[in-house]
């Protein structure tokens, strides 16, 4: 079976810089594979080639494998697209919108439109001009949904939605691939890809640094413990455990980073007159600080 998402050396430059270097990229039929990095890491660039918004300095691209620059007009047919950012006509409706582009599509039946719309909490007869910067989201997950595309392209897709409409998206998105659909999902939320994603592909200053599945992602992700007891205590006593590291002490406090399990931290740490823990996770941008060096991918 032919991939979703096929690149072989794809390469964009801004002038002397780069966006995306020598990109080669595949996605599965039927998978969630979230495509994660910083902001500037080249995500966004990315999903404009593929959809022939932007053109390639060199290298191919193909969805659902179609050729993205000679067939890009029927790329767009079976790609439901959410962008990053995103224009709505104030004066129109959000039915009014999703009416519009069945049309261009040929389509008459929303009755999965409106059931999108409940399920996010979304008035699909409010004029656009007077919805929130959640709501307007809504519309983008709307309108890139409603057709049941094989293939879901999704540019930063919780941006600006509460936790509980979170949850009701990525439910959809477990819908999609139940029903065998692709999903090319953009973030630097490390939470969600890792809720709904089979794969993780990590891309920095334009490259492809890592393809993983979301388990062995997550294995390298490293706790901040900080510890407050009533007196001091040996901190070597933490530095023995496994999975254990950066243990540093100060008065009467001990930090440390852990990679493995809690169990053994707490229970030494029980063995004493413990006043306060705090378990900090580590944001996108440490696990890849931890996972590739110091060096800082380029933001245009």
């Amino acid at each position: 079976m032919q991939p979703a998402i096929l690149t072989e050396k794809l390469t964009k430059a801004y002038g002397p810089r780069l966006g995306i270097d020598s990109l080669d990229l595949e996605v599965r039929p039927g998978e969630v594979l979230g495509f994660i990095g910083p902001n500037g890491a080249g995500k966004t660039t990315t999903i404009r080639v593929l959809l022939d918004l932007l053109h390639a300095t060199s290298g191919r691209a193909f969805v659902m494998g179609r050729d993205v620059r000679r067939e890009s007009v029927a790329v767009r047919r079976l790609v439901g697209y959410l962008p990053g950012e995103f224009g709505l006509d104030p004066r129109m409706t959000g039915r009014e919108l999703v009416r519009y582009l069945a049309r261009l599509r040929s389509l008459n039946e929303l009755n999965y439109a409106d059931e999108i719309a409940q399920r996010l909490g979304l008035d699909l007869d409010l004029p656009m001009g007077r919805l929130s910067r959640g709501n307007r989201q809504k519309i983008g997950l709307v309108q890139a949904l409603y057709h049941r595309p094989p293939l879901l392209i999704l540019d930063e897709p919780t941006t600006g939605l509460d936790p509980l409409v979170q949850d009701s998206f990525l439910q959809i998105v477990r819908e999609a691939r139940g029903e065998g659909r692709t999903v090319f999902l953009s973030s630097h939320f490390l939470s969600e890809v890792e809720r709904v994603c089979d794969r993780v592909a990590i891309v920095r200053a334009g490259r492809l640094a890592a393809m993983e599945t979301t388990e062995s992602l997550l294995e390298k992700r490293r706790k901040r413990i900080m510890m407050i007891f009533s007196t001091p205590v040996d901190a070597a006593l933490f530095a023995q455990l496994p999975g254990v590291s950066d243990v540093v002490p100060f008065g009467n406090s001990i930090s440390l980073r852990l990679s493995d399990g809690i169990d053994g931290v707490v229970k030494l740490a029980a063995q004493h007159t413990l006043l306060d823990l705090s378990i900090e996770h580590p944001s996108l941008d440490e696990v890849f600080m931890s996972y590739y060096g110091q060096e800082q991918p380029w933001t245009p």
